[in-house]
């Protein structure tokens, strides 16, 4: 993908204010039978994509959870929010710097909503993922559809259904949202009792963040699988908008001169039998080796 990136793509600006190289319309298949797709040609943050899944799977949409577990991918967005709402409140008010916004989210007791000194929530990202997977707004109730639970009853009851859809794009709530949904829709599918899941991501950073969830969309395969009682079978990966960011162009051919090694595999604790209660001591990923991990700074936006 990298390769092809810097071979096809254009260069074009964007919310962030760093310019990157991309293409529109891209897909890669991984066999999940062969191994995990952990990429080895860099060091995977797979304590990061773990926790993250789990926290999505719950239907959290406060960074309190990540905090606590000194996971902090989502902390730029968040302070973003944060900052604009302060912005937007009659008169303006002063942020806090983002030490202390995240000071006052770790020192917050667990399920507790986090608050600064001015009694502000601190955290919150929108309606994002979690929300969307497992409480998509119906109308003006506060009954809320739980699309994984739905998923799972369909590959139990219906596993050759057409609809197993979780998509995370609520247009009515987009506007809400810190970050709108990058990968925004999955779809399950079954045959000869395996289960793939093809995912549509419209934008995608394939140096830092593709890797990242690729490993996630595995991992939520494996879950399913576990959970439904079925083998694996691919995850099919459909971009849209896949880029690099120029101030990542030194790593990139940094990576692409690494040889990969051989993929390792996944442990899932074979007792867990709900999407909602595997825990991050339930997910083990074993036999891994990968070259040292290659740094990027991540560009969050304005």
């Amino acid at each position: 993908m990298l390769k092809h990136i810097l071979e096809n793509g254009e260069t074009r600006e964007n919310r962030t204010g760093t310019d990157t190289i991309g293409v529109f319309g891209y897909q890669n298949r991984y066999d999940l039978n062969e191994g995990f797709p952990a990429v080895t040609t860099k060091k995977l943050f797979m304590r990061g994509v773990t926790h993250e899944l789990i926290w999505l799977l719950s239907g959290n949409t406060n960074i309190k959870y990540l905090v606590d577990n000194d996971i902090h991918i989502w902390d730029g967005d968040a302070y973003r929010g944060y900052k604009e709402y302060m912005a937007q409140c009659e008169p303006p008010r002063t942020p806090v710097e983002m030490e202390e916004f995240l000071k006052c989210i770790k020192d917050a007791k667990p399920n507790t909503l986090p608050a600064e000194p001015s009694g502000i929530i601190v955290g919150q990202l929108g309606p994002v993922y979690g929300e969307q997977w497992r409480a998509w707004t119906r109308d003006d109730t506060s009954f809320g559809v739980d699309q994984i639970e739905n998923a799972v009853y369909d590959l139990k009851n219906n596993p050759n259904s057409r609809r197993i859809i979780v998509t995370a794009w609520n247009p009515a709530e987009v506007p809400e949202m810190t970050l709108p949904p990058c990968h925004l829709l999955f779809q399950l599918y079954v045959s000869n009792g395996k289960l793939s899941c093809q995912l549509y991501q419209r934008s995608a950073d394939c140096f830092l963040g593709v890797p990242f969830n690729i490993a996630s969309y595995a991992l939520l395969v494996h879950m399913f699988a576990q959970v439904a009682g079925l083998g694996v079978g691919e995850f099919v990966h459909t971009f849209g908008d896949l880029h690099i960011y120029k101030n990542h162009l030194e790593q990139v051919k940094e990576q692409i001169a690494r040889e990969p090694k051989k993929l390792p595999t996944l442990q899932l604790n074979p007792e867990v039998k709900n999407m909602a209660d595997f825990k991050y001591e339930d997910i083990k990923l074993l036999n891994y080796e990968s070259h040292a991990l290659i740094k990027g700074k991540v560009s969050v936006g304005l």
